[in-house]
């Protein structure tokens, strides 16, 4: 007998007759099995329809009917008590097994529910905004799990498959979603966009500290630090003018305490207090993220489910193509 995988042709009502025919079969089976099972563990129809929380009536009617499938008696009912036939004897065994394994099958489908979705995101996405994208999750029936890591530590949890997902770095035209970078500092700049020009030290400064340009770990990527390193480098600014943090609160920590800026999203400089601008020289600096799975379901179910609720996550104010 073939049952199908899924009862999704079912409910569409898109099955086949024969297959419809199929499927109800195997449901009665289980259950005129687990009315078997109860009754001859009872020997008695009363006890075991109760045992098996269905009424007396119904047991009778589901184990006529595995009788008419079989061919064969399973109890003999001559007297007050119910006894199995040799027959009932015999498939006793065999019930017991179905009715075994559907119950397991029906535990594991329990499991497969309540199984988290691990995801790891970036370590900057603020508390509140995970918290809205699991609530998101939880709607679609998922119980996400957001495990916040770095770059490089997100692209290997979803290497050796730790994670079912992960929001992975990369340049942002082959992302699913950008965020936008700019500079942001204490002082409300001036000018619409603040430029890294403006940061070279001169004679006339003396002994001066040279304002520093931080950036954070998320951003110690390739496609986001090296274009700033060069820029330092072709705008004649000391090496020590561009620096990576150990930490977003170190790199947030110099800047709230000196004139320096911190190269980030517009929605971290909010949370931080801090002034926001586009960089003059780096219009096009930007997070790039995207999705990796061991399985395209999990991946699609990400974009498709949870695609607006990861974009504000990440802060992102642009939507790429998916």
């Amino acid at each position: 007998m073939t049952v199908p995988a899924t009862v999704d042709a079912f409910k569409d009502g898109n099955a086949p007759t024969d297959a419809i025919t199929a499927y109800s079969l195997a449901v009665d089976l289980v259950a005129a099995c687990r009315a078997f099972v109860a009754v001859s563990g009872y020997a008695s129809f009363t006890a075991g329809a109760a045992a098996a929380h269905i009424p007396q009536s119904v047991a009778s009617r589901r184990i006529a009917a595995l009788e008419r499938h079989f061919g064969a008696r399973l109890f003999d009912r001559s007297t007050r008590t119910v006894t199995l036939t040799p027959f009932g004897r015999d498939m006793l065994p065999s019930a017991r097994r179905l009715v075994d394994l559907a119950e397991a099958m029906e535990h594991a489908a329990v499991r497969a529910r309540l199984r988290p979705f691990r995801l790891a995101v970036p370590a900057v996405c603020a508390p509140r905004a995970l918290a809205r994208l699991v609530a998101q999750a939880r709607r679609h029936e998922l119980l996400l799990e957001a495990h916040p890591a770095e770059p490089a530590e997100r692209a290997e949890l979803a290497r050796v498959l730790e994670v079912r997902a992960a929001l992975v770095a990369v340049p942002p035209a082959e992302a699913t979603w950008r965020v936008p970078l700019g500079l942001a500092g204490r002082a409300e700049p001036a000018l619409p966009a603040l430029y890294l020009e403006t940061l070279r030290v001169g004679r006339a400064d003396g002994e001066a500290p040279a304002r520093r340009v931080w950036i954070q770990p998320e951003d110690d990527v390739p496609h986001v630090r090296d274009p700033v390193m060069r820029l330092r480098d072709a705008l004649g600014l000391r090496p020590g003018q561009v620096r990576v943090a150990a930490s977003l609160v170190a790199a947030a920590a110099e800047v709230l305490g000196s004139a320096d800026l911190l190269l980030c999203s517009q929605l971290q400089a909010a949370e931080l207090g801090l002034h926001w601008r586009p960089a003059g020289e780096l219009a096009t600096a930007a997070r790039g993220y995207r999705i990796a799975a061991g399985r395209r379901e999990d991946a699609d179910a990400v974009r498709t489910l949870l695609h607006a609720a990861v974009r504000r996550c990440l802060g992102g104010v642009e939507e790429v193509a998916r």
